[in-house]
């Protein structure tokens, strides 16, 4: 009795397995949803005119400076200048005690008068003279004599007068005078110092800061590149005397007048291997002075089809080679190498590896890779930001966020 009541809970048991395990193979799996493809922004190639700039360090000089010295020896009595003011050509800026002077031309002058007298008598002589000589009341000698003696008194009257004129000269140098316009330095006598003429050093020093220069240093390798892109027709050449000019200065700011380049040096510098060009710039505010360190920004060339990308639609693999992501027509990410130009503020410019239309990515690198299919989102450029293109107003030149361009 006991052998069949086990006997029938074991067909039981069997009997629900084979019942669930029916079950379980009659149940159907319902597939995984695939997943939904990665939204990535891109922007549009398009041909643009570009100019070219390149921006080089340069210091500031005066377009005139003078040094002030004395050209006569004796104590300074006056400063007659503000110092760091500006003054004009002619102006007085010291004063030299000129009594000594005074007396030398006083001296001088009574010279002269000396000598006109001897000459007159000397003239007044050779005049009588020349009548005795026709009657034979002297000899021929005392006659050529007293013309010698003319001669002689009209000689010493020219040197009296260059020696005069000599010592009003100096008695001038008294008063020392701005020979240029410009702002002075700070004075380096005093009232009471002596000074020499010709000294070694200068009173005070007048530059002329408007306008002002801008001496600008480009490395002969940077020269040499740039002539050979304008070889290769990679972009117009700009005729580099004239050009505009614009200057950042030490504390980042841009100055607000443009500039024009005078001139490009003729030589390299042996010991730094750079070439030298000036700029001239206006400064009626004396912003710029002499001396200080700057950034010139300076027209090289224009390209009238360029390529430009903003910085973060390019990466470098590890030996620095730039490359960028393309979606292809297939909407499939694809990695373009490129070879890029000069840095233009906070983008690239391509020289080669792109065309036209090609869809570049610039946003959402971190939800795809190479090779898988993305969903595109056009984009565009404002200022320095990247921003999304509405859907409903796509610009020109860019297709719609759906759709690859036309091939």
């Amino acid at each position: 009795m006991e052998r069949d009541r086990a006997l029938r809970w074991s067909w039981m048991l069997i009997g629900a397995a084979t019942a669930l395990a029916l079950a379980g193979c009659g149940e159907k799996k319902a597939p995984a949803a695939a997943p939904a493809a990665a939204s990535v922004g891109y922007l549009a190639v398009v041909l643009q005119t570009q100019g070219l700039d390149t921006e080089l360090s340069g210091r500031t000089r005066a377009s005139q400076s003078a040094e002030v010295r004395p050209q006569v020896s004796g104590i300074l009595q006056k400063r007659l200048f503000t110092e760091g003011a500006t003054v004009k050509a002619g102006q007085p800026l010291y004063q030299i005690d000129a009594r000594t002077l005074q007396a030398t031309t006083q001296s001088a002058e009574a010279a002269l008068a000396r000598a006109r007298a001897t000459a007159q008598t000397a003239r007044t002589n050779a005049e009588r003279n020349a009548e005795l000589v026709k009657i034979d009341a002297i000899s021929r000698q005392v006659f050529d004599e007293s013309q010698a003696q003319v001669a002689q008194s009209a000689a010493d009257v020219a040197v009296a007068q260059a020696a005069l004129e000599s010592a009003r000269i100096n008695l001038q140098y008294s008063r020392i005078l701005a020979p240029i316009s410009g702002q002075t330095d700070l004075s380096a006598v005093l009232p009471g110092s002596l000074v020499t003429a010709n000294q070694t050093q200068a009173l005070t020093t007048i530059s002329q800061l408007d306008p002002i220069l801008v001496d600008i240093t480009q490395s002969s390798a940077e020269l040499l590149e740039l002539r050979r892109q304008w070889q290769a027709g990679a972009f117009g050449k700009v005729e580099p005397r004239g050009a505009p000019v614009r200057l950042a200065l030490e504390d980042g700011s841009l100055y607000p007048q443009t500039g024009t380049l005078q001139f490009t040096g003729a030589s390299v510098s042996q010991t730094t291997g750079a070439i030298t060009l000036r700029a001239v710039f206006p400064n009626p505010d004396q912003v710029l002075m002499p001396g200080m360190y700057v950034r010139a920004r300076l027209s090289t060339g224009e390209s009238s089809e360029a390529i430009v990308l903003p910085q973060q639609a390019v990466q470098r693999d590890p030996a620095g080679k730039p490359s960028v992501q393309v979606i292809n027509t297939d909407n499939k990410i694809e990695k373009r190498p490129i070879r890029l130009g000069q840095a233009l503020g906070t983008r690239w410019l391509v020289l080669e590896g792109l065309k036209a239309g090609e869809r570049v990515m610039v946003d959402g690198f971190q939800k795809a890779r190479v090779g898988q299919v993305v969903t595109p989102v056009a984009m565009r450029m404002e200022g320095n930001r990247v921003v999304e293109v509405s859907p409903a107003s796509p610009p020109s030149g860019q297709a719609p966020a759906s759709a690859p361009p036309k091939p």
